[in-house]
């Protein structure tokens, strides 16, 4: 069963079934006649989507099970018993305890940033029912711990699953990582970063497990310099071989993942009414049939699947400009469900929670609306001005005569994981002031401060004590190429191994061994100034030590975030 119709009985909302008895104030239940159930025909009821009689529960259907996932249902307490809602009034005083309800979507994580409606609480049961839940293997959920920063996994397939989406071609593919975005909430949760990995990125893709359908596992070798997107679906990989590819390429621990597929963008635009967007020029697109006049508009349904999916109309047409449209339109919708119009209107509410959880397949430390729940906890107070999105540094594969898939930047990108791994935020979070109370933090200040020589004036020896081969000339070309030191020099392996880096330097030379100190990432505890003076082209001695990660990647860790091309969530940007 596909995503659109997940959850429902021969296209019966069960919302539609409890009514508002104006008379007592409560919601009752009304079936069908021929459930047996009474019915009360001078109390108006909602419009049903569907005027099919509602199954009793040996008629219901029975889904066939998804390979690797859990299907939960709806049951019924008391061995079958409906259980009315409460009373309106009881609803509105326990509304401030509930409203938390998580809504959440793999493509659109703006989800992930809004409370529930306030009576969606009464259909608790049903919305935790349409959650599709895979569990990886070898994957052990530490939940969300305060204190500890943590990374959502968010995988839109491009698996042409759902109504109207098998004409969009390949349609019996099993998908593959369309759309990747790695979620990285801060341990002290002021600030997110959304960092989208391209899906012709070429990497390592890990050895890797999945459940078949009878149970048995199934083991997929590991393949190099394979397309990112591959990690999914292709030879039988479920999302846990994507969440190990991004840790192999990152170096962070994916600790949940969420899947969506394309219904998912479709049906939550529609909920929450749509969402607004921006073109410099007008747009009519014959593969993704786009069309937009310049300047704004509003879209939902097929629109907005047509706008996240359009490659031919903005930029040079790269999966990369693609990246950037859709950045704009996560981050509007993180505005559109954050609005008031949204949060004050219990019907959209009501269906941005069925939409969101009919959406998703997610793992089991998140399969259920309780856990849920305790994400949106986490992610309720960070500001739209502090939720940036990132686009993994690339350059084009220098492997390929006329450049298709692109690589990692050798220096931007690890600089990008370092400060992710270090919880660095792109965006101007108020700085914490408990660093300032570490001594070492006030000796790197006490020895750094004062004036910085010019990188062409910058004189050092580099010496390779890491143990890793060729960290030293990396250094080197990094330094030169990068950097403007043009006056560095690879002297070989260090005489032997150092556990970590240090930087020797003469009074004299301060100044520069502030500048390198800066560039390099090195805490005091690296610097070792001498008593002597130097002569005016005696260089300084760097001895690179264990704790060296590669070139242009801090040594101590970054003290603030690579100057990478990001988008705010609360600012609008048109696409070009």
């Amino acid at each position: 069963m596909d995503a659109h119709s997940r959850g429902r009985a021969d296209e019966i909302d069960p919302a539609d079934q409890w009514v508002l008895n104006p008379q007592t104030g409560n919601y009752e239940l009304r079936l069908d006649h021929s459930a047996g159930q009474p019915t009360t025909p001078q109390t108006p009821t909602r419009p049903r989507r569907a005027t099919v009689p509602s199954p009793t529960p040996a008629e219901a259907p029975v889904e066939a099970p998804v390979p690797g996932q859990r299907r939960r249902r709806v049951t019924e307490p008391g061995g079958g018993a409906q259980q009315p809602p409460a009373s309106r009034r009881k609803r509105k005083q326990g509304a401030s305890r509930k409203k938390k309800v998580l809504l959440w979507t793999g493509g659109t994580m703006a989800l992930v940033l809004v409370g529930g409606a306030t009576g969606a609480y009464l259909l608790y049961n049903k919305l935790d029912g349409n959650i599709d839940v895979v569990d990886p293997v070898g994957l052990e959920s530490k939940g969300f711990r305060k204190g500890e920063a943590f990374n959502i996994l968010i995988i839109g397939t491009d698996k042409r699953t759902g109504q109207g989406n098998g004409g969009y071609g390949d349609k019996n593919s099993p998908g593959h990582a369309d759309t990747t975005i790695l979620f990285h909430v801060a341990k002290d949760r002021t600030n997110a970063t959304a960092l989208s990995i391209p899906r012709d990125l070429m990497t390592t893709i890990p050895e890797c497990q999945s459940r078949r359908e009878d149970g048995s596992i199934l083991t997929i070798p590991a393949q190099q310099q394979a397309r990112f997107n591959v990690s999914l679906g292709q030879d039988g990989r479920d999302p846990g071989c994507t969440m190990r590819t991004v840790k192999e390429l990152t170096g962070l621990t994916v600790d949940h993942f969420m899947m969506v597929d394309f219904n998912a963008v479709k049906e939550l635009t529609t909920a929450v009414g749509g969402v607004k967007v921006c073109v410099e020029k007008a747009v009519d697109d014959p593969k993704s049939h786009l069309k937009l006049p310049a300047g704004e508009s509003v879209i939902e349904g097929e629109d907005a699947l047509a706008f996240v999916r359009t490659r031919s109309s903005f930029g040079n047409k790269s999966d990369l400009d693609r990246i950037k449209i859709q950045q704009q339109f996560l981050g509007s919708m993180i505005r559109q469900m954050k609005s008031d119009e949204t949060l004050t209107s219990p019907t959209k509410l009501l269906d941005l929670a069925e939409a969101a959880t009919n959406a998703l397949t997610v793992d089991k430390g998140i399969g259920s609306l309780s856990k849920l729940q305790d994400l949106a906890k986490e992610l309720s107070g960070i500001d739209t001005k502090n939720i940036s999105f990132a686009t993994l540094p690339v350059i084009d594969n220098p492997d390929e005569p006329k450049p298709i898939t692109v690589v990692p930047h050798p220096t931007q990108a690890p600089q990008l994981f370092a400060a992710l791994q270090a919880d660095i935020s792109l965006t101007e979070v108020k700085k914490k002031t408990q660093d300032a109370k570490n001594a070492q933090a006030l000796a790197q200040a006490k020895l750094l401060q004062g004036v910085r020589a010019q990188p062409a004036d910058v004189r050092v020896d580099v010496y390779n004590g890491s143990g890793i081969r060729g960290a030293a000339q990396s250094t080197i070309n990094w330094l030169q190429n990068e950097q403007g030191v043009n006056r560095s020099t690879n002297k070989s392996n260090a005489p032997e191994k150092a556990a970590k880096t240090t930087l020797t330097y003469a009074p004299n030379q301060a100044d520069q061994a502030r500048a390198l100190a800066d560039m390099m990432g090195l805490a005091a505890t690296a610097l070792k100034p001498g008593t002597q003076a130097a002569g005016e082209r005696e260089p300084m001695t760097l001895v690179l030590g264990a704790d060296f990660k590669g070139a242009g990647v801090p040594i101590n860790g970054p003290t603030k975030a690579p100057d990478v091309e990001k988008v705010q969530a609360d600012k609008q940007v048109c696409a070009k």
